[in-house]
């Protein structure tokens, strides 16, 4: 079974304690997000635990305790953009982000940390140039330490549509989509580094960009040295080709206020 933590909160930023409590004791209480009276009991045993993913825009909480997760196999997608604190609210300066990525890398391997450049949004003076410019001012102090980078563009939700508007955040043509795809590519793939993107309708293969498996079977299997299910996450978007996990997160937990995020 892999674990997600998560795609529903920020769990190593705002409740790694927690996490460590519930890894202690071996297993956690989930409730279900389109009803919470339903809830289900997750084994975190290691023994029931094929891989943790854990999601974040700052996990500097867990630096200390990592071997806390142990003997888990575990990989991280860490999302690190440039925007303006208007946007992402609530997460450290990029300066202490992009320090926390490298001492996170230093202490699990670069190949347990995956980059996020995510969601690729565009707004007045916040283009195709924006983004060309300040993926590879990223990628500059970003790219010994990891080997791979994903990227998704905006998606718009009904929840998020008042913050939207009072951004004047609005969708990147599809051709918009592949300049910015082209140019980080061009930045980015070499034979130590790929680039990935998720759940995109734009075909990028063009530029040597494949679909993401943000929860990754080849990955999980090689971090933990055993065969996993490979079978596509039925639950997640039709255009998602991650492997089935568990989502142990839970809505309305995440506190860094992202304005595009449909979690919060």
């Amino acid at each position: 079974m892999i674990i997600s933590a998560g795609r529903r909160s920020d769990i190593p930023a705002f409740h790694s304690e927690w996490l460590f409590e519930k890894l202690r004791v071996g297993s956690v209480a989930v409730s279900s997000p389109r009803n919470p009276r339903v809830v289900r009991t997750v084994s975190l045993a290691p023994d029931d635990v094929d891989c943790l993913v854990l999601w974040s825009k700052n996990p500097a909480p867990m630096l200390g305790k990592l071997c806390l997760l142990a003997p888990r196999p575990f990989y991280f997608h860490f999302t690190l953009n440039d925007y303006e604190p208007e946007i992402e609210p609530n997460v450290p300066p990029l300066a202490e982000r992009i320090e926390t990525f490298k001492r996170l890398s230093g202490a699990v391997g670069h190949e347990r940390v995956i980059w996020r450049y995510d969601p690729i949004l565009s707004r007045p003076g916040r283009g195709v140039e924006y983004h060309v410019e300040r993926f590879a001012r990223l990628a500059r102090s970003l790219s010994a330490f990891t080997g791979k980078v994903i990227i998704s563009f905006m998606d718009f939700y009904a929840k998020t549509r008042g913050a939207v508007e009072r951004f004047s955040i609005e969708p990147m043509s599809l051709e918009e989509q592949r300049r910015v795809a082209r140019e980080i590519s061009s930045v980015f793939s070499d034979a130590s580094h790929a680039v990935a993107a998720c759940a995109e309708e734009v075909d990028l293969s063009e530029y040597g960009i494949t679909s993401a498996r943000c929860v990754d079977p080849k990955l999980v299997q090689k971090l933990s040295g055993r065969p996993v299910p490979c079978a596509k996450d039925k639950g997640q978007r039709p255009l998602c080709g991650c492997a089935q996990s568990v989502d142990i997160s839970a809505y309305g937990t995440c506190r860094a206020g992202c304005v595009y995020c449909y979690a919060r």
